[in-house]
C-alpha cells in the first residue's frame, strides 16, 4: 500500500525560527555569552541533534558546557513557543494528509524528536493531531538518530509496509540521507534555515501535493 513518510516537525509546521530562539534564550539563562544568528544557524543545521550541536559548537569556542542541561532548557523553552505561537501546518500539508486519507494510504510520523515535544506540537498547532498519523515515532523509538535509517526500518516495520512503497518528506540533508539509505524515495521539503542547503539530487519541493509524492512511488514500482 502506498505509504507516507513525514521525517520531522518541521516538514508540518516550520519551527525553525522559534528553535533558534530557543537556543539562543536557554544560552543566556546558563550564562553564555553566544547568540546564533540565522545565518550561522543555517551552518550549523548541516548536522542533526540539538545536544550534539551544542557539545560541538561548546568544543570549537573553547568552552566547558553541559550540553545536556542546556539542551533541555532549550527544549522546555521550544515547547512554550510551539503551544503559545500561532503557527499553522505548512503549504499543501492539509491538503496532502486530506488526499491521503481519501485515498488510503499509510502515513507516518518519522521523527526522533521527544515525545514531549510531539505533544507540544498536537496541542499547539490547529488542524493537526496524533490521529493523522498511523505510526509515531520519537527518540525512544530507536537508538541511532538520523542520518542512520533506522527510524524510517522501525516505522516501516511497524506499519508492515515495504520501502519500495513509500516515500519521504524531510526538510535537512541528514533526514534526507536517513530516508535514502533505508530505501526510501524522498523529497526536500526545505524549511526556512535549510534552504539554501545542497540536497544534490533528491527532488525539492516548496509545497507539498500527494500526486507529485505519488510519481515518486509509482516510478519505482
Amino acid at each position: 500500500m502506498p505509504t507516507l513518510l513525514f521525517g520531522s516537525i518541521s516538514t508540518l509546521v516550520d519551527t525553525s525560527e522559534l528553535q533558534r530562539a530557543a537556543f539562543n534564550v536557554a544560552f543566556d539563562r546558563h550564562g553564555l555569552p553566544w547568540t546564533w544568528g540565522r545565518d550561522e544557524y543555517r551552518e550549523l543545521l548541516t548536522g542533526n541533534g540539538g545536544r550534539q550541536r551544542i557539545a560541538d559548537y561548546a568544543e570549537e569556542q573553547g568552552t566547558q558546557v553541559d550540553a545536556t542541561a542546556v539542551h533541555e532548557t532549550k527544549s522546555e523553552l521550544f515547547r512554550e513557543s510551539l503551544r503559545s505561537s500561532p503557527l499553522g501546518l505548512r503549504p499543501g500539508v492539509a491538503d496532502t494528509l486530506q488526499a491521503a486519507r481519501e485515498q488510503g494510504w499509510r502515513v507516518a510520523l518519522v521523527t526522533t524528536t521527544s515525545r514531549e515535544n510531539l505533544d507540544a506540537l498536537f496541542d499547539g498547532v490547529d488542524g493537526l493531531s496524533a490521529a493523522d498519523f498511523e505510526v509515531v515515532t520519537d527518540t525512544s523509538s530507536v537508538e541511532q538518530g538520523k542520518p542512520d535509517p533506522a527510524v524510517y526500518t522501525f516505522a516501516l516495520g511497524e506499519l508492515g509496509e515495504p520501502a519500495g512503497a513509500a516515500v519521504a518528506v524531510e526538510d535537512n540533508v541528514g533526514g534526507v540521507r536517513s530516508a535514502q539509505a533505508a530505501g526510501v524515495a524522498c523529497v526536500a521539503f526545505a524549511n526556512e534555515n535549510t534552504v539554501m542547503h545542497d540536497f544534490g539530487d533528491t527532488p525539492r519541493v516548496t509545497r507539498l501535493a500527494l500526486d507529485d509524492l505519488a510519481g515518486l512511488v509509482a516510478e519505482r514500482a
